[in-house]
């Protein structure tokens, strides 16, 4: 991908023409992160979340006038819509840390990952992550439909139509709902760098977590 190329297609989404500005700001929040890698960052964030010792970062009226001009997010997540798993809290991240893009399912279709791209072109951000869960309920669903030869209401049948072929194979195990759910986020990683260039090219982390219900902790999915 030729740098010019790139440049102009960041300009086009760069609020105000103020693609300096970004650049600058990314390289400044970079720089106030704590040692480590993002993903180590995240999984910290975690342990202090499961631990009850969360510190809530960048939640203040200064940090949301310090990223007024510009966002630079250290990290795009892929999550569930589930009320239970939200990115910012379970990960104690704050107020423009993280790129959240969240579906039923984590399911990666053509919007999500023009999303995602969009947030790896302009704001290179080093870590993707793809974050399913436990009992997932569009997993459930999905077995459900294909145990019984139903079919979900409205919408919701793109959900499940989407999901069956990763799905299939677990349909008659009486494990197949949380076997269904590491290999639906397998899948989904798996989407996100086959189908992408853009990602695939960008050189970030591309890594799959399991967050789980009863407990709240992140583990990652190999």
């Amino acid at each position: 991908m030729m740098l010019d190329s790139t440049l102009r297609r960041r300009s086009l989404f760069a609020a105000g023409g103020a693609l300096a500005g970004s650049i600058t700001l990314a390289s400044a929040a970079q720089a106030s992160h704590p040692a480590g890698s993002p993903l180590e960052q995240l999984l910290a964030g975690n342990r202090r979340f499961v631990s009850g010792h969360s510190k809530h970062p960048h939640q203040s009226p200064a940090r949301i006038r310090e990223i007024a001009a510009g966002q630079h997010p250290f990290a795009v997540i892929l999550g569930c819509a589930d009320s239970r798993v939200a990115p910012e809290i379970l990960f104690d991240q704050g107020v423009g840390d993280l790129f959240d893009n969240r579906v039923a399912g984590n399911v990666v279709d053509d919007i999500l990952l023009g999303s995602i791209e969009y947030a790896v072109e302009e704001f290179a951000p080093p870590l993707v992550i793809v974050l399913g869960h436990e009992r997932c309920g569009a997993v459930s669903a999905t077995l459900n439909a294909i145990r019984t030869g139903g079919e979900a209401p409205g919408h919701i049948a793109s959900i499940v139509e989407a999901l069956r072929p990763i799905l299939e194979p677990y349909a008659d195990d009486p494990d197949g709902v949380e076997k269904g759910v590491l290999a639906n986020i397998r899948a989904q990683v798996s989407a996100l760098v086959t189908r992408s260039e853009i990602i695939a090219h960008s050189g970030a982390q591309v890594a799959g977590a399991r967050y789980d219900l009863d407990t709240g902790k992140v583990t990652l999915v190999h």
